[in-house]
C-alpha cells in the first residue's frame, strides 16, 4: 500500500513538472521594433487545447490612439491591433514551438512560418520564416 501511494506522488510530481516546463512561453512580453530598437508592444502568451497563442495587449508608442490593422486581409482588415490574436496555435516540439503561417505581423499584414524558443526564463526567441529567409526578434518577458 505505502509503494502505491510512493509511485503515485512520485508520478504526480512528475506530471507537475513536465506542466510547469512546458507553460515557460505563457506570460506577458515586450517586443521591441526591428528598425528603432524600442520596445513596441505587449504579447500575451497563452495555451489553449495544448497549442500555444498569442495577441497583443498594448502598443507601446502612443503615436496612433488605437491602431488598426490596415495592411491585414480577410476579417482582419481594418481591425484594431490591441486585442488582436497574432501567434496563431504554435505545436510544442522538443525544445520550441512551431507553426506553418503560424504569425502574424500586423506592421505590415504578413503571416509568417514560426518558430519559438527560450533563450533563458525571461528572453524568447521568435522567428518567421518566409521561404527559406527568416527574420528573429527578441521578446522579454514583462514582469508584474
Amino acid at each position: 500500500m505505502k509503494n502505491s501511494i510512493r509511485l503515485l506522488l512520485i508520478a504526480g510530481i512528475i506530471l507537475i513538472t513536465g506542466a510547469l516546463k512546458a507553460q515557460k512561453e505563457v506570460g506577458l512580453w515586450k517586443t521591441i521594433d526591428d528598425e528603432t530598437g524600442k520596445p513596441k508592444s505587449y504579447v500575451e502568451l497563452y495555451i489553449k487545447n495544448g497549442k500555444l497563442y498569442g495577441k497583443v495587449t498594448d502598443i507601446l508608442d502612443k503615436a496612433e490612439e488605437n491602431p488598426l490593422c490596415t495592411a491585414c486581409e480577410g476579417s482582419l482588415k481594418d481591425q484594431p491591433i490591441i486585442g488582436m490574436q497574432i501567434v496563431n496555435g504554435l505545436t510544442k516540439r522538443k525544445s520550441d514551438w512551431f507553426l506553418k503561417a503560424g504569425i502574424l505581423d500586423p506592421q505590415n499584414g504578413e503571416v509568417y512560418d514560426c518558430r519559438m524558443w527560450l533563450k533563458d526564463e525571461n528572453t524568447l526567441n521568435v522567428r518567421g520564416y518566409l521561404g527559406p529567409f527568416y527574420r528573429t526578434q527578441t521578446w522579454y518577458r514583462v514582469k508584474k
